[in-house]
């Protein structure tokens, strides 16, 4: 059985190991995109809506969506726009990926979207336990996530062993409490310097 990891938005992509680079439209995002950040501000949805269009019409496959900024109700922006994208049929046909720092935001957005979309992210910073929960949760609204792995190290620059560890730890807890949920796996080590 060859493995593999189908979203859709009212299409289906599906990817494996033999795709190619997947296009992932990021100019949906407040902090990547100043002038989707000025639209959003001055409640110019319809505006900030051209850009998804404007993304997909240029290939993109995935439609990366972030609210996270200070000035703004990032859950209140999310779902706005997440239901605006979801009215426009060219939009709507691909995937959505949230992206957020906030676990309100990302369950908002997964409660608005159609389709399997991909949650950015997750990680254990918060402890195992609210990791677990959610893994869970992103398995029960039907999404794939990409998980992030910190690291608190004492060398600025991690060894092979370092990462082999840490790489293994999240793979072992998303077998063990998420069984099947088929995962998107993102490595990004946060150097800490640790001071004597």
């Amino acid at each position: 059985m060859s493995e593999f990891l189908k979203l859709s938005g009212l299409e289906s992509v599906v990817l494996t190991a033999n795709s190619n680079f997947v296009n992932i439209g990021e100019r949906t995002n407040v902090t990547g995109s100043a002038k989707f950040l000025k639209f959003i501000k001055e409640d110019k949805f319809d505006e900030a809506l051209e850009v998804a269009l404007d993304q997909v019409r240029g290939g993109a496959q995935v439609i990366d969506v972030n609210m996270d900024e200070g000035m703004l109700d990032s859950k209140a922006a999310m779902v706005r726009y997440l239901n605006l994208m979801a009215s426009e049929p060219e939009i709507s046909r691909i995937p959505v990926m949230i992206d957020s720092s906030k676990w309100e935001v990302i369950e908002a957005g997964l409660k608005c979207i159609q389709g399997k979309g991909i949650v950015n992210s997750i990680s254990m910073k918060g402890g195992v336990e609210e990791f677990k929960r959610q893994a869970k949760l992103v398995k029960r609204y039907g999404a794939a996530t990409v998980v992030m792995a910190f690291m608190k190290m004492v060398r600025p620059i991690p060894t092979s062993e370092e990462l082999i560890f840490v790489s293994g730890l999240m793979i072992f807890w998303l077998m063990k409490f998420t069984l099947h949920l088929r995962i998107l796996f993102s490595i990004r080590i946060f150097f800490r310097l640790l001071l004597v």
